[in-house]
């Protein structure tokens, strides 16, 4: 084994996330090999399979914290990219980390910044050492590194922490592909160095792109690392959605079975039904909320927007079968007229909606998984969740 590889698992074995986190696997269906289990950390269990809702900017937008749990969120995201430019990490520290600075008590996630930085494409320069950037609103001129993205992240004090990863556009050529992958194994190494904190895991990133053998290189190189969970990056990306299943299928089975993997970035109800039937534990997406903003909202028949004419005098809730606060206290004709109206309410209402659908729809695939019925589960609602009703 490589001495770096070595030394560095040593590190981690100093820096012993294990005494503060566990994950069991509780069962894994007989249909489809989806899987139910139960991560400890020192903010909470989380019992996966969920869906995390995101906070970018330390706020899920639009909800305050009472409105956040009542959704049953278990776990959020927030963005370090964000937060380091705004408003400052070293702040957030001395407000006792995220947990303090939010008053939000459950565990959280916060990612690397690395998925930002290298979508920045005009106003970034990438080296052995980081990425050199500008904030793409005052022109400021900032360096991240795998040592800096950890303090970041540190200074944070999130839960689960992400390793410092780049991730390749969508197409790419092999060599491209090959290049960013290896610079994130090493990139890696030095974030395991880096990582001082017992209190925080640090979540490997496999990389790759759309080529087998460097997705099964990076899950070979990554799970060396005896870490508390593992991830999946660089899908969802601007690739076909039977790409993406194909190569999330692919490599999830070569993480290691007795840790949680998450997919990043990838939430609707049809993402997540995809990602668990092939392995996945944790996802994220953004499009809860940003979805309400646009007056769309999920239910169990598809996508709707409540901007539709049809709801105009519809009594109904959103979704019968929904106990969000917005669908016990409030019809579509109402919600209607406060998008109509252009009232900010509306998208709180809709964002609670959204977000609780997919907590309790992650929750829903789980006990159908504990009760080996989850490929039924799948077949039954599929072709219903992926219309876009008009």
């Amino acid at each position: 084994m490589d001495k770096n590889l070595t030394d560095n698992i040593n590190n981690e074995k100093r820096d012993n996330a294990h005494d503060y986190f566990s994950y069991e696997l509780v069962h894994t269906c007989k249909q489809t090999g989806a899987r139910a289990g139960i991560l400890k950390t020192p903010h909470g269990t989380i019992l996966t399979p969920i869906f995390m809702p995101v906070g970018t900017n330390s706020a899920v937008k639009m909800l305050v914290k009472d409105q956040i749990e009542a959704t049953g969120a278990q776990i959020i995201l927030a963005n370090s990219y964000h937060l380091y430019l705004r408003a400052g990490t070293k702040r957030i520290k001395q407000f006792g980390g995220i947990h303090g600075w939010m008053n939000w008590q459950k565990p959280v996630l916060t990612d690397s910044g690395g998925f930002q930085v290298f979508s920045l494409s005009h106003l970034r320069k990438i080296t052995e050492d980081g990425v050199e950037f500008r904030d793409p609103k005052d022109g400021k001129k900032h360096f991240i590194s795998p040592e800096v993205s950890m303090e970041i992240q540190q200074d944070i004090g999130a839960d689960i922490i992400m390793a410092f990863d780049e991730c390749a556009p969508y197409p790419c050529d092999y060599d491209t592909a090959k290049a960013a992958m290896e610079r994130t194994h090493r990139w890696l190494d030095r974030c395991f160095k880096a990582k001082t904190n017992p209190r925080q895991a640090l979540f490997p990133i496999v990389q790759g792109a759309f080529y087998d053998d460097l997705r099964k290189e990076s899950a070979r190189v990554i799970s060396e690392y005896d870490a508390v969970g593992y991830a999946i990056g660089g899908v969802s990306v601007g690739e076909p959605a039977d790409v993406k299943n194909y190569f999330v299928e692919f490599t999830a089975p070569l993480l290691p079975a007795n840790k949680p993997r998450y997919l990043m970035g990838v939430g609707t109800p049809e993402d997540l039904l995809d990602g668990i039937k092939r392995g996945i534990d944790m996802f994220d997406c953004v499009l809860p909320t940003r979805n309400a903003r646009h007056g769309s909202f999920f239910t169990w028949e598809g996508k709707k927007n409540i901007k539709n004419k049809k709801y105009e005098d519809d009594p109904s809730p959103l979704d019968e079968n929904c106990n969000c606060y917005a669908c016990q206290n409030h019809s579509k004709a109402y919600l209607r007229h406060l998008v109509r109206c252009q009232e900010a309410t509306a998208a709180t209402l809709l964002s609670i909606h959204n977000i609780q659908f997919l907590v309790e729809f992650s929750q829903k695939c789980r006990q159908a998984i504990l009760e080996d019925r989850f490929g039924d589960f799948y077949n039954e609602h599929y072709e219903n969740l992926i219309k876009d009703v008009k």
